[in-house]
């Protein structure tokens, strides 16, 4: 077959040198000789077998500043052992691709384990990939400076894997994959999406064990992360309670009914206001559960420069907006209610890079401004949610500006 294929390339191209034999003398005088052109061309490089392939679930993203004062780099990437022979993944080492002596983190050992899941996704419960199986891997990076994220990183695996392609026993093997930019665009800017004080930022960034950052779906025929950067809103009182009185009753959370906002100028692209609210505590049915009513009563805002937020959960009847319309930065959207899959009433928001709500890539994004006001406890670990969640409080609150809360962070929002 490569004979084959060589013999009509070789064909083509005494064709072509025959055509341009006809233009006339002259016609190529400033053109290099192919014999030139040959020596000149780069030796290229000794292809390396890799039984373990790697990629990154979504092709690039951006540094985010935080509230801790880090810049935060999240993603994941997939790996998956297209060989006879099981792969054990030893060590993965996160490498600046442009400095590669740099190595900007490195996990080995159990660090490997914690941050395996299996295609579900679920918790892998060790380093081995079997033949024709698929890991996902997760990467949070923290860094104290702008400056001092890589451009590219790049990823280098120490694996126990087949050697060739007939191997059906691991031997030790290393490699460098996937390179991965860190330059993806620019941070889209938000404003509030709420009023007020005492919101908590639920299942936030950043860490492999949050629940929107293992929700990796099969989505379109390919892996998306949508809800990498998703943050559930839920609401406490002054005394630090998210519900007062029987937790069965959605009316009787502290944040139910609150006004929802558009974060910025934007166009309504998606609008789905027909579910009920959920009882508080249960979920519905997996199986009745469609990409069009996972996110309940929703909103789709396409703020420009190829970003859309996404509003979900919303309180049916309350969605005031269509698809078409353009919204104002503060203007009032919805109401916050707790349809489609969720347990109990929240706003949930995310940003992504495309209009589907899960078959989008997940982008990380700043507000304008914000009080940091405390820390809340474990609300997401948690089966009962009565009771005082606050776990520390800062007073007087600080001035956040141009940052991302991260998990459990209680935040002022101005009115």
């Amino acid at each position: 077959m490569k004979r084959m294929a060589g013999l009509v390339l070789f064909v083509t191209l005494a064709v072509a040198l025959a055509a341009l034999a006809d233009i006339g003398p002259g016609a190529l005088a400033d053109a290099p000789s192919p014999a030139s052109h040959s020596r000149d061309a780069p030796t290229p490089a000794e292809d390396v077998f890799t039984p373990v392939t790697v990629s990154t679930v979504g092709p690039e993203t951006i540094p985010v500043l935080g509230s801790d004062g880090q810049w935060h780099v999240v993603y994941e990437l997939l790996l998956t052992n297209g060989k006879m022979a099981p792969a054990t993944i030893q060590r993965i080492q996160v490498l600046d691709a442009d400095d590669p002596d740099r190595v900007v983190a490195d996990y080995a050992g159990d660090d490997v384990v914690e941050r395996l899941r299996t295609l579900t996704p679920q918790p892998a419960t060790d380093a081995v990939i079997e033949p024709n199986g698929g890991r996902f891997f997760y990467i949070e990076l923290a860094f104290p400076r702008r400056d001092a994220v890589p451009e590219a990183v790049e990823h280098h695996l120490e694996l126990l894997a087949a050697s060739n392609p007939g191997a059906t026993e691991p031997t030790p093997l290393n490699y460098t994959a996937a390179r991965f930019s860190l330059r993806g665009g620019r941070l889209p800017v938000l404003g509030p999406p709420l009023r007020g004080t005492g919101w908590v930022a639920i299942n936030g960034c950043c860490n492999p064990e949050i629940v929107h950052r293992g929700s990796i779906q099969t989505i379109n025929g390919g892996y998306w992360d949508a809800q990498r950067f998703a943050i559930d809103w839920m609401r406490l009182d002054s005394e630090g309670r998210l519900v007062v009185g029987d937790p069965s009753d959605v009316e009787n959370y502290v944040g139910y009914g609150s006004d929802v906002l558009a974060v910025a100028d934007g166009i309504v692209v998606d609008v789905l206001d027909e579910l009920p609210d959920q009882v508080p505590g249960e979920l519905p049915d997996p199986a009745t559960i469609t990409t069009r009513t996972v996110d309940g009563n929703h909103v789709v805002l396409d703020i420009g420069g190829g970003y859309f937020v996404n509003y979900a959960h919303l309180k049916l009847g309350t969605i005031r907006v269509q698809p078409g319309d353009r919204v104002r930065r503060g203007q009032v959207i919805a109401n916050l209610g707790n349809s489609g899959n969720t347990a109990a009433p929240h706003l949930h928001l995310h940003v992504t890079t495309g209009p589907e709500v899960l078959g989008s890539d997940g982008f990380p994004y700043i507000f304008r401004n914000f009080l940091l006001a405390g820390q809340a406890g474990d609300i997401a670990g948690s089966d009962d949610l009565t009771g005082n969640w606050v776990e520390s409080r800062l007073d007087p609150p600080e001035p956040q500006r141009r940052r991302f809360p991260l998990n459990l962070n209680i935040v002022d929002f101005p009115d």
